[in-house]
């Protein structure tokens, strides 16, 4: 019996009987050894990468304002706040079946914010990674990409914000148009869908303009995989924010 065989026996000895190994023979030892090392590295990696972009961009995103959001402290009073509440709770309960993100669109103040910090909250919870971004935030940090001396490229911080679990954009509609921000935006679109990962947006506008700003291309590259749509049509909940 060779030394590799000789110290599994042993280890089998050892082990309780209640106890099913992973592996029966050195091969699967070794086969096993070797999955759990790249599960390893993929591990590390992936918290590198999060590492990275919340040092450029600011954590998770989710402001002080909502890092304590919930569903449960969402104020749901209307069969319409009801519903909404329902939609995000059921987007974040079965996150990771459909590659579709979401369009939360409204009024200012009626809880766009609350339910996707809530939904990014729970994600967070299990482990995932997610960030709140404004287009014109996410425009000037990959312009520090530009300047002299900076450690982070702009293709660097693309792959991270397309390698997040969860991308969501913020006040969409703010933007200023341009081409340069169009291709950014599009690029960054194009190969979450690819990859299958969920893009979220939060808006102002209703449909018609939301596709007259963002364009075609991108919008229907949202609508792929059952993405969730909401309409917060109703009052602001700020005044009542002391």
């Amino acid at each position: 019996m060779n030394t590799a065989n000789s110290v599994l026996t042993r280890f089998f000895k050892l082990m309780p009987k209640h106890i099913k190994p992973k592996f029966n023979t050195v091969d699967e030892l070794f086969a096993w050894h070797r999955e759990q090392s790249m599960l390893d590295l993929k591990r590390i990696t992936e918290e590198n990468r999060v590492r990275r972009l919340n040092n450029i961009m600011g954590n998770s995103g989710i402001s002080e304002l909502h890092k304590h959001c919930t569903f449960d402290n969402f104020e749901a009073l209307t069969t319409e706040q009801r519903q909404a509440k329902f939609k995000a709770k059921n987007y974040a309960d079965n996150f990771g079946k459909y590659f579709g993100g979401f369009v939360f669109s409204g009024h200012s103040g009626t809880g766009k914010n609350h339910l996707a910090a809530a939904i990014g909250n729970r994600l967070i919870q299990n482990g995932l990674s997610i960030l709140i971004v404004t287009f014109p935030d996410l425009m000037m940090r990959l312009r520090k990409t530009y300047e002299s001396g900076s450690q982070y490229t702009e293709s660097q911080l693309i792959d991270d914000l397309c390698g997040v679990d969860l991308l969501v954009f913020d006040d969409v509609g703010v933007q200023r148009n341009n081409l340069n921000e169009e291709l950014v935006i599009f690029q960054i679109v194009d190969r979450r869908t690819s990859s299958k990962k969920p893009t979220g947006i939060l808006t102002n506008l209703p449909q018609q303009q939301l596709t007259e700003i963002l364009g075609e291309r991108i919008v229907d590259r949202l609508r792929m995989g059952k993405p969730t749509v909401v309409s917060f049509n109703w009052s602001s909940y700020r005044r009542k924010i002391q």
